[in-house]
């Protein structure tokens, strides 16, 4: 069975850092598309980075320059790290695994909270 669980969230100050983690148990983890979303009280779930099996990433305008997505294929992991973070990055973030085909196997984890706060 397939398990994808994320770790690393919490209370930070603004200007404060934050690395998320994101282990999934996947075969071929390397193949699959990663992505971070993240959903506040009221709003949609957004996507915040992704990156793909060959490792190119994109990311949501309102991150552009503070976060940064990783993968680490040994370990299939995948990481977020937040810098800069501001009040409204509060969300709860969830960690998706997306197998790179049209209607392909995706997978969420149950979710970690960050709260940005003084």
């Amino acid at each position: 069975q397939v398990q994808v669980v994320e770790s690393g969230g919490g209370l930070v100050q603004p200007g404060g850092s934050l690395r998320l983690s994101c282990a999934a148990s996947i075969t071929r983890f390397s193949i699959y598309t990663m992505g971070w979303y993240r959903q506040a009280p009221g709003k949609q779930r957004e996507l915040v980075a992704a990156v793909t099996s060959s490792g190119t990433a994109n990311y949501a305008d309102s991150v552009k320059g503070r976060f940064t997505i990783a993968r680490d294929n040994v370990k299939k992991t995948v990481y977020l790290q937040m810098n800069s973070l501001k009040p409204e990055d509060s969300a709860d973030y969830y960690c998706n695994a997306r197998y790179p085909t049209i209607g392909g196997q995706s997978y969420w984890g149950q979710g970690t909270q960050v709260t940005v706060s003084s």
